[in-house]
Order: C-alpha cells, then sequence, then structure tokens
C-alpha cells in the first residue's frame, strides 16, 4: 500500500496518508501573540486547512493529542475545542502539560482521521 505525503521538507510532512487514514504532524499557532483561546482557533484552523487537503475533516476525526504549556490556561484551550468539535462525534483525546518547541507557543495539537469511504483508496 502507498503512503501519500503532503507539505513535505527534508525533516517532515504535515501529512501522510496511508490505508484510509490520515495522520496530521503536530499543529502549531501562526500567531503567538494570540492567548491560549486565539492561539487554539488558529491550530484548529490550519488542522481543518490539512485535513481538507486530504479529503478529509474533522467529522471524520478519530484521535488527537493536545499539549498546552500552562494547565492553568487549559479552560480556554477546551472552550475554541468544544466550539470546534462536531458535536457527538467528539475524537478520543489526550492532553497534556508540556514545554513546546517555542516559548511564545502556548498549545499544540496533532490529529488522526479517517478518510471518507470515498477517498478510502489512498
Amino acid at each position: 500500500m502507498s503512503v501519500n505525503y503532503f507539505e513535505s521538507n527534508a525533516r517532515m510532512s504535515q501529512v501522510a496518508v496511508h490505508n484510509g487514514t490520515v495522520y496530521l504532524a503536530g499543529q502549531v499557532p501562526s500567531d503567538a501573540s494570540a492567548d491560549m483561546r486565539g492561539q487554539t482557533e488558529q491550530v484548529l484552523a490550519r488542522i481543518d486547512e490539512l485535513l481538507a487537503q486530504a479529503g478529509s475533516s474533522k467529522e471524520h476525526l478519530i484521535s488527537a493529542q493536545v499539549w498546552v504549556t500552562d494547565m492553568a490556561e487549559f479552560d480556554q484551550m477546551n472552550a475554541a475545542w468544544e466550539a470546534w468539535v462536531v458535536p457527538g462525534r467528539p475524537p478520543v483525546r489526550a492532553a497534556l502539560e508540556a514545554k513546546l518547541a517555542k516559548p511564545e507557543w502556548k498549545v499544540e495539537i496533532m490529529v488522526i482521521a479517517a478518510l471518507p469511504q470515498a477517498s478510502a483508496s489512498n
């Protein structure tokens, strides 16, 4: 079975698709001056873009891993997450506090999604 890669460089790909499953790299905010909610909203918008590029969407999420730099801001992340996630279709999720690669980043999110049945041949 083939693996399709999107938005790749020498180090990594942002998306890999294999056997009907879409794997996203951890996504971080583009504007680190935003608060936790704003950074989370940016990350979720980027996840939407990448899933669409791969032929999927948040309606097909399987799992998510969320890293935040300060659990005191966890509620802000959850507020953005709950406004974004499809009602009745939340993925399995793990969330934890961690030091991220850049100190100005407050959140990083990595997801796995299924391809819709019509596209599952990738």
